[in-house]
């Protein structure tokens, strides 16, 4: 989504001795990608805990889209995967080094795309936009130094702000009309970040040199306003990318051998499935929640009627955060008490509004994880605010969704068992360069199918007292998984229209029309990540399967999720291998 060790890999050292063991010339390459990586994004870097690149610092630099600096990442992306596949094609690789493998292999692939193919530096403006609040956030929260030395690196990010949007408004050619909307709009966070909680929050032996910085990073930031709204909504471009481009990501981003079409077929007849089940839950919930009324004899209409009832049990504007943090005490004990699956021996996750700047994707929530260096510095549940300028409608309308059921849902997802308790384990992997491959450039179907399979874990445990409103408000997120899968593909490859995607979540999968809204726009500024819930969840399903066909009467649940959570986010053919490998003797 990470810190003040000196980490300084020996990637030549270590791929230019000669007679060294395979595994041991695998390594090299494994540490050689990592930080070559993280010194393309010194942000990215920083927010890993990777501080230093051969001795020069990351922590107070900026990424660069000068056209050097692509052509040198390209350079690397397309060298490098040439060498990992003579590597692999050469033979004697580990389960975990063919685990590794994969991985590399797949972010060349996903790298190459948006650098060679995409091109998205040259026409998504939220790009720039969301690096730059990113650059200035991460040094202010995440204590990896003491404050007077962030804000020195803080004030030096600052004044490259100027620089790294003249580079954006030289590369951007066009844009779509929501990336602009969205750029416009996490820009104006950027600018609020800025001018409130950083210059709030200045030590004063920083202050002058913040406010240097601030000045030339405001200007930037108001010019490249008026250049969005000005010039670059002149040049229009389609967000879609087509049938054979998104077959070339989605194949990347999955890491499963299945097509896009194959994918969307299987998601179809879930739909279909999951609105049976819907059914079938809400008859009995209808007399019990709506006495003396008549159930209408439409199925849709009666499960639409129970999922209303339910939905009026919700939070208020200003009682939604403590809400979400009483939810998460509450299934922390839980999870203890059940023991399907260890919790993180070390307690640092906080609850916090999204940074403005992020709030045009993550419009309801998200995870930041914490470092994989440097863990102790903590993890971010983000959950997205109602503006007080929404409308009690437009309020009514978010807290319906995210009802007393629904909240509990999405801190289940993005917290305990879900991202937060995946992302500890994944910081215990060893050696470190493989804990680092595996937490920077994670398999987004381990990932998200990990948080949509956990939740289903808490009904299968009997989570509030097998209640059936819980259940079906837990269908109804399945149909949202699922509904997003269709949407990707069909938008991307078969030119769904915008009313064929608010019908579809709308009216076939029962969702508020505030959350189908802030989906619609997420589908548009993303591709080929919404399905890794729904392909991930299927995944982890057959996965533990396959564990209880291969074990027999020795499968143990709980063992299952902590070998299948300490190999770290690697793809889930890569997973089913490493489970199948003996487990590793405990350490003395």
């Amino acid at each position: 989504m990470l810190r003040e060790l000196p980490v300084i890999f020996l990637a030549i050292l270590l791929c230019s001795c000669g007679g060294s063991a395979p595994e041991q010339q695998f390594s090299g390459m494994l540490q050689e990608f990592v930080s070559t990586t993280l010194s393309f994004s010194p942000v990215a870097a920083a927010a890993a805990g990777y501080h230093s690149h051969n001795g020069i610092p990351l922590d107070d630099q900026i990424d660069s889209f000068s056209a050097e600096s692509v052509r040198r990442q390209l350079e690397f992306y397309e060298g490098f995967e040439k060498r990992l596949d003579a590597k692999a094609e050469a033979g004697g690789l580990t389960a975990q080094d063919q685990a590794d493998y994969e991985l590399m292999r797949d972010q060349c692939r996903l790298a190459r795309f948006e650098l060679g193919v995409l091109q998205r530096y040259k026409h998504d403006p939220t790009l720039y936009v969301e690096l730059v609040g990113n650059a200035i956030f991460t040094p202010l929260v995440l204590e990896y130094a003491p404050l007077d030395k962030r804000y020195q690196h803080i004030a030096m990010r600052l004044q490259q702000v100027m620089r790294l949007l003249a580079e954006a408004r030289n590369n951007l050619v066009d844009a779509s009309e929501i990336a602009l909307q969205v750029a416009i709009q996490e820009n104006d966070g950027n600018h609020d970040l800025i001018v409130g909680r950083l210059r709030e929050t200045a030590p004063p032996s920083e202050r002058a040199a913040f406010e240097r910085g601030a000045g030339e990073a405001l200007r930037a930031i108001e010019s490249f306003t008026m250049f969005l709204q000005k010039e670059l909504s002149q040049k229009k471009s389609d967000w879609r990318l087509g049938p054979a481009r998104y077959g070339t990501k989605f194949a990347a981003a999955m890491g499963i051998a299945r097509t896009p079409a194959q994918v969307l077929a299987e998601a179809e007849e879930e739909l279909e499935r999951t609105r049976t089940r819907m059914q079938d839950l809400a008859r009995p919930l209808y007399g019990k929640l709506l006495p003396g009324r008549t159930a209408p004899a439409n199925a849709d209409a009666l499960t639409r009627e129970v999922l209303t009832k339910i939905a009026e049990k919700h939070a208020t504007r200003e009682t939604y955060f403590n809400d979400a943090r009483r939810d998460l005490e509450e299934v922390r004990a839980f999870v203890a008490r059940r023991g399907f699956v260890a919790l993180p021996k070390r307690d640092n996750l906080t609850v916090v509004p999204t940074p403005e700047f992020m709030r045009g994707i993550y419009s309801v929530g998200g995870f930041n994880a914490a470092p994989p260096l440097e863990p102790k510095l903590g993890a971010f549940y983000w959950l997205t605010p109602i503006s007080e300028t929404w409308d009690e409608a437009r309020t009514e309308s978010k807290l319906r969704e995210y009802n007393f059921h629904g909240l509990k849902i999405l801190t289940i997802h993005e917290a305990i068992p879900g991202h937060y308790l995946q992302f500890e384990f994944a910081n215990q992997v060893e050696p470190q360069w493989r804990r680092l491959l595996r937490a920077v450039y994670p398999n987004g179907p381990y990932v998200e199918g990990w948080a949509v399979y956990a939740t289903q874990l808490m009904l299968e445990q009997g989570y509030l007292a097998n209640d059936p409103a819980f259940a079906l408000t837990f269908s109804k997120q399945m149909l949202r998984v699922i509904s997003n899968t269709i949407l990707d593909i069909r938008f991307h490859t078969s030119g769904m229209t915008d009313e064929q995607a608010m019908d579809l979540m709308v009216n076939k999968t029962f969702q508020e029309q505030e959350e189908a809204v802030g989906k619609l726009q997420r589908a548009k500024l993303s591709s080929a990540q919404l399905p890794t819930y729904f392909v991930g969840w299927r995944e982890w399903l057959r996965t533990r399967e396959a564990e209880q066909k291969r074990l027999g009467t020795g499968f143990n649940l709980a063992e299952f999720h902590r070998r299948a959570l300490l190999s770290g986010a690697v793809t889930m053919p890569s997973l089913r291998k490493l489970l199948a490998e003996p487990p590793p003797a405990p350490s003395k």
